[in-house]
């Protein structure tokens, strides 16, 4: 009975669900990689031995190399998504708009030559092109995030706007500053886990002097989130 009572609980039919997609597996690689980034960083800071670093660092290298290439192919997608919102008429706004486009186009130009990398990375065909297609896909990564944040922070924005409007005195007043105060907080969710994103282009491409850690722990930061999201969205 108590095996039973285990195998068809909701939470393990969740965790299935969970599991079967993509882009949860893709978050819980990417929690433990940026994770062991950060914990690599400070057992060598607090002078442990190596051999308790190496695994750390194993994890972090392996694991961003699968994650490579889960991404195989996710370019079209971003474009196809950026195509959509070039030819979406019914959003109000169009600064959110242009800002879809350029997330979208930033994002599918990352993934198209950190693509373009794989082999090299998996050591099957070394290029010479490798590193400086790498660091054009760190660009392009930073160009989608900066767009993101932007759209983030004007939507903010725009929600303190509309809040300002609302009577509070009747029930759709009520109504729609709980649907106002559901919105400020998914765009701040997603808000920070773009500003942790930003520390890992832009340490990359050498814009900000960061050490391990801290990317380490950004990283790590926005993959929970990203995990919380993709959880929340299998349910």
């Amino acid at each position: 009975m108590t095996a039973d009572a285990l195998v068809y609980h909701p939470t393990v039919s969740h965790y299935l669900r969970f599991v079967a997609t993509t882009v949860g597996r893709d978050k819980l690689l990417r929690t433990l990689q940026y994770f062991s980034r950060f914990y690599a960083w400070y057992l060598f800071r607090t002078n442990a031995p190596t051999r308790l670093i190496t695994p750390f660092e194993t994890i972090k290298k392996q694991f961003a190399l699968t994650r490579k290439a889960l991404r195989l192919g996710k370019n079209v997608e971003h474009f196809k998504a950026a195509a959509a919102a070039m030819d979406d008429n019914k959003t109000r706004d169009e600064f959110l708009r242009y800002c879809a486009i350029g997330r979208q186009l930033g994002y599918g130009m990352y993934l198209s030559l950190d693509m373009a990398t794989y082999l090299d990375a998996a050591g099957i065909w070394k290029s010479e092109t490798a590193k400086r297609l790498q660091k054009e896909a760190y660009r392009a990564w930073l160009v989608g995030l900066l767009f993101n944040t932007m759209a983030g922070l004007y939507t903010l924005w725009g929600l303190r706007q509309r809040e300002q409007e609302v009577n509070k005195a009747d029930g759709e007043g009520v109504v729609e500053s709980k649907k106002i105060e559901r919105e400020r907080t998914a765009t701040n969710l997603q808000l920070v886990s773009d500003v942790c994103d930003l520390t890992i282009p832009g340490s990359a491409l050498g814009y900000a002097d960061l050490d391990d850690g801290i990317v380490g722990l950004a990283g790590t930061t926005s993959s929970l989130i990203g995990v919380w999201a993709s959880w929340k969205k299998t349910a």
